[in-house]
């Protein structure tokens, strides 16, 4: 197994535990690179005093997924890169899949695992490289040459839609993404961060997906197209706002008033600039 042809991203944000349950699932001998991006410097000690394999890099802000990922990916030497999330745990042959599979399939640009939710679940028949026109973004498999003309994350993106984009980008450029189903990593699922403002999280998420909902279909269908799919939306977030402000369901009321205030302020052309208020 060819471990000096990959090298593994990571971006974290308040993700100790599960990068710690991560790394564990990963050969020793494999470069990993984290993108620390909740300014835990304990995290960058307790890794170089324990993993001669893993370099961390901790951001002075929190920089999002695709920024994050483009630093690390602009730090790795080989010739593969593997986009991981912190929340999966990968199977003892997956690098080793990856890797072969890589080997023989000249063509591709991403390369992405079969998804596992807890109980193992396994393809009737298939086991072969299945041609297809997106893969998840926790687990992405980089043929970095080919991403020369394509680009790397689209760093307007700071949370949603940056592995859409990027499989699109590669699709349209012609190029190849193939699934593996021999390839198997765990993945739990928005289960990353680990802070106890719950309330504080679903707000982010909201203001997020509503703004890049609206850039991404704005980036390929043009504003006026997208302007008339997500105006209803638009009307329905400020009137759920109001309507739960009314009723004292503080809660409910300020996260319809952030999914309204993220697809304005997209709508509007502004960055993508909220961040998770954390004390």
């Amino acid at each position: 197994m060819f471990l000096n042809e990959i090298t593994i991203v990571i971006t974290t944000f308040f993700s100790e535990k599960k990068l710690i349950k991560c790394l564990k699932s990963i050969n020793g001998k494999c470069k990993v690179i984290v993108i620390e991006n909740s300014k835990n410097n304990e995290l960058k000690k307790k890794l170089n005093e324990n993993y001669k394999n893993i370099e961390c890099i901790v951001l002075k802000e929190n920089s999002g997924f695709a920024k994050s990922n483009n630093i690390g990916i602009k730090m790795v030497k080989t010739k593969y890169a593997l986009i991981l999330n912190p929340d999966t745990i990968l199977a003892k042959d997956a690098l080793h899949n990856f890797l072969t599979c890589a080997s023989q399939i000249k063509d591709f640009s991403l390369l992405g695992p079969y998804f596992q939710t807890g109980k193992e679940k396994k393809f009737e028949k298939n086991h072969y490289p299945i041609s297809v026109n997106s893969i998840k973004g926790f687990a992405m498999f980089l043929n970095l040459k080919k991403f020369n003309n394509i680009g790397f994350f689209d760093e307007n993106f700071f949370l949603y839609f940056e592995d859409i984009d990027l499989c699109k980008r590669v699709i349209l450029s012609g190029n190849k993404i193939y699934l593996l189903p021999n390839v198997i990593i765990n993945h739990e699922g928005a289960k990353s961060v680990n802070f106890k403002d719950d309330e504080e999280l679903e707000v982010n998420r909201n203001w997020h997906w509503m703004w890049s909902s609206f850039y991404y279909s704005k980036k390929y269908k043009g504003f006026f197209k997208s302007l008339i799919f997500f105006s209803p939306k638009l009307f329905m977030s400020l009137f759920k706002f109001i309507f739960f402000k009314i009723l004292r369901k503080n809660n409910k009321s300020k996260i319809y008033q952030h999914r309204f205030l993220g697809l304005l302020n997209s709508i509007k052309g502004n960055k993508s600039f909220y961040r998770p208020k954390i004390n």
